[in-house]
């Protein structure tokens, strides 16, 4: 259809809907014409939502009668530079979602409201000069009130009572002692916290290999992409700040990706002691408020350094100079549900939109990061020692096959955990699985107690009171019987976390343990606060999932065991196994980081397993490259590029009908090098109540795929049975269950 010309103003707008393209608004006469970026309230259907200009004209493919004026102007100046809205828009084509959708994405939740772009006043509490020189002593009666003036210590800039209610220990009437004693006091601050205006630390000395790789990414001011590949403990962040600090001096700004909540206190601390810029952070653990705040901040210049998790990409910037994602080949970078999105394939492109240079950091960097590292694409420098006087640990396998394990743990594992505590040093037991155990059954008849609305079996926790389902979040009670057979006998087979605490706690009584998992950390701060306590000796057996198993320093930690190595060893993802060795070199790394030597024990019943061996005996770069040549020969990523066609819905029937239709009109297409491999069921085929099912395209050529990709999604969009079931493409997909 051509372009309608008009003597009116036509709005191009991105709006927050389920649906493609962009949606063309008429400008009324008594409103000034606003600028692309900026915010508009329009009519959609019966509701009124708020968009984002991308284009002014007087130009439509929509008849001019038809078109709906737009309701009002929110931004008088773009809220999305053009830089922003070229990324946007390169990200609504390369996932093929909806433009509106993507906008939103990148907005704080205020802004997609229609709030105004500006900072609103926060309450916040700091301790007044009385209360700085108090002491611990003083607070022997009043322990909460301790706590909390501990709290309030940490944070000499004061903390929003927003985020202060969050905190472990946060009691109103408490604080209100500590105002009424003039320990406390309470006032309204705009914007962002400010500098701490400390001088920063000195930096440390920085070895042969840190200072070769800060001079080699330091010349860069163009468009670079560089994959610093350092074994744990090698002294990476060292590096980043060293970088930083030159950034910061030609008055620019970085952005620094880390892919967990959970890593950003400690990283916040290390930049804060060695930067005097402002710092920026964004990550779910924020309220709407905080969020807005950072966003407009780092909008605005003000600060420095931008920090977060994966949505921080997204983050707008005045005078970019660098872009670093620490641990770039973590799972969590990818969003997988909505926009499916890859933080760290972004970052590249927003980097190359700047034209600025990009670090990808990372001890076991994703194969497709490598690959492009081993052919010259990116610039590949490695830190092979530890920093300091740390060695890398001892690594040994445990065979547990015809072994009598103590809920799980092998009499050599349970040994050597004794060894090192009679030693002084810290043990952490590794299990990527929380819960009790992952399976109640039926001794007489083998029946799994199941979850009704998914195809598994739901965990036992809390020792065996309560099951629930890790998928969908179903609980329930156990049965008294076996609902097949009605035996009497039900077995908790299999270990998690909490039953492996409960076994440490029997075998060594007395000692201080912290188990970290999803179920024992549910507070704000409350992660933070434990892993202080481990700092602080105070803990000397940690049990946990993989939230311990990168980033985190403990210097007394000697003794790493991986309950069981082999998860990942045989599965239905072809990315099972590199997530096996990047999570098992991640967690060995945190043994031997300080003073003490390190081992790593990786209980297992497949010991001869080939590239188990190469792991452990040769570390994870040799078993990337023979990784990475069983990938070449089967023209899976990074040797060959995929999409995934989900379709789900409560009736069975309708996904298999639906992704058959899909693939027939892919075959009637008929456009060259693309592969479809399916319609099949998804591994886990009911979810949530829901049947699941895949089709996989797979290409040789990015270009091929992403040709039919352009054609066929209009093709299917339009398929009858498109609205019977819930179905997205997910581009470069990193998970297949």
């Amino acid at each position: 259809m051509n372009p309608r010309k008009t003597t009116s103003l036509i709005l191009r707008v991105a709006v927050p809907a389920p649906l493609r393209g962009y949606f063309d608004y008429l400008l009324p006469e008594h409103l000034p014409a606003p600028q692309p970026g900026a915010r508009v309230r329009i009519p959609f259907g019966r509701r009124q939502l708020v968009g984002v200009v991308f284009k002014v004209g007087n130009e439509s493919e929509v008849e001019t009668k038809r078109l709906r004026p737009l309701t009002s102007i929110i931004d008088d100046t773009p809220i999305l530079d053009e830089p922003m809205r070229e990324l946007l828009s390169w990200m609504a084509s390369y996932y093929h979602h909806p433009i509106g959708e993507v906008v939103a994405t990148a907005l704080p939740v205020r802004l997609r409201k229609g709030e105004a772009a500006e900072r609103k006043p926060q309450v916040v509490l700091r301790l007044t000069a009385q209360g700085i020189e108090c002491t611990p002593e003083q607070f022997k009666r009043a322990p909460r009130q301790g706590q909390m003036w501990q709290t309030l210590l940490q944070q000499p800039d004061g903390i929003n009572i927003e985020s202060l209610r969050e905190t472990p220990g946060y009691n109103a009437a408490v604080l209100s002692r500590l105002e009424s004693a003039g320990l406390a006091e309470r006032f309204n601050r705009q914007g962002p916290a400010p500098a701490s205006g400390a001088r920063p630390a000195p930096a440390p000395e920085l070895n042969q290999e840190q200072a070769a790789a800060v001079a080699a990414l330091s010349v860069q001011s163009a468009f670079k992409c560089s994959l610093l590949e350092g074994v744990t403990g090698s002294g990476k962040t060292e590096v980043y700040l060293a970088l930083v600090e030159k950034v910061l001096a030609t008055g620019r700004q970085a952005l620094v990706l880390v892919p967990e909540i959970g890593l950003t206190p400690q990283l916040i601390s290390r930049f804060n002691q060695r930067l005097s810029s402002r710092l920026a952070v964004l990550h779910s653990g924020l309220n709407d408020s905080e969020r807005l705040d950072a966003w407009l901040a780092a909008r605005a210049g003000e600060a420095g350094v931008v920090l977060g998790t994966r949505s921080a990409v997204l983050t707008p910037l005045h005078r970019p100079g660098l872009i670093i994602i620490d641990e770039e080949h973590d799972a969590s970078y990818k969003q997988q549900d909505g926009l499916r999105y890859s933080a760290r394939d972004v970052a590249v492109r927003r980097a190359q939109q700047h034209n600025i240079p990009i670090i990808l950091g990372s001890a076991t960097p994703a194969l497709e990061s490598l690959q492009n590292a081993l052919t010259g694409r990116y610039q590949h420098l490695r830190l092979h020692s530890r920093a300091g006087a740390a060695q890398k640990p001892v690594m040994r396998l445990i065979d547990v096959r015809a072994q009598t394990l103590t809920e799980g743990l092998s009499p050599a594992l349970v040994g050597s955990v004794q060894t090192h505590l009679d030693a002084g040093g810290q043990v952490l037991l590794f299990l990527n699985r929380r819960g009790y155990a992952p399976a109640l059954v039926c001794h007489d008849c083998g029946w799994v107690a199941p979850c009704d609305r998914c195809d598994t079996g739901m965990t036992l926790h809390r020792g065996g009171r309560h099951l629930c389902c890790h998928h969908c979040g179903a609980q329930r009670l156990p049965p008294r019987a076996c609902d097949n057979c009605g035996g009497q006998e039900l077995l908790a087979v299999g270990e998690g976390t909490e039953r492996i605490a409960a076994a440490l706690r029997g075998l060594f009584p007395g000692v201080p343990m912290a188990r970290f998992d999803r179920d024992t950390l549910t507070r704000k701060g409350s992660m933070e606060a434990r892993l202080q306590e481990v700092r602080e000796g105070k803990v000397r057996l940690l049990v946990g999932t993989q939230m311990l198993a990168k980033g985190h320093d403990f210097p007394d930690l000697s003794l790493v065991g991986v309950v069981n190595s082999d998860h990942g060893l045989f599965s239905a993802d072809f990315r099972a196994l590199e997530r096996m060795a990047q999570l098992v070199t991640q967690v060995a790394g945190r043994a031997g980081r300080g003073q003490r030597a390190g081992e790593v024990l990786l209980q297992t019943r497949h010991p001869d397993h080939p590239l188990l061996r190469l792991l452990i005996s040769e570390g994870y770069h040799p078993f990337a490259q023979a990784t990475l040549a069983e990938r070449e020969a089967s023209g899976l990523p990074p040797f060959g590029h995929l999409a995934l066609l989900q379709a789900e819905s409560p009736q069975p029937a309708a996904p298999p009908a639906f992704l058959d239709a899909a693939a027939q009109a892919a075959y009637d297409l008929n456009l060259p090098g693309v592969e479809l491999w399916g319609p099949i069921p998804a591994p886990m085929e009911r979810r949530a109540g829901r049947t699941r099912g895949h089709l996989l395209l797979r290409a040789q050529k990015r270009s091929a795929l992403h040709q039919l990709l352009h054609v066929w999604i209009p093709v299917i969009e339009k398929l009858p049975l498109a609205r019977r079931v819930r179905w997205a493409i997910d581009i470069d997909p990193q998970d297949l269950i």
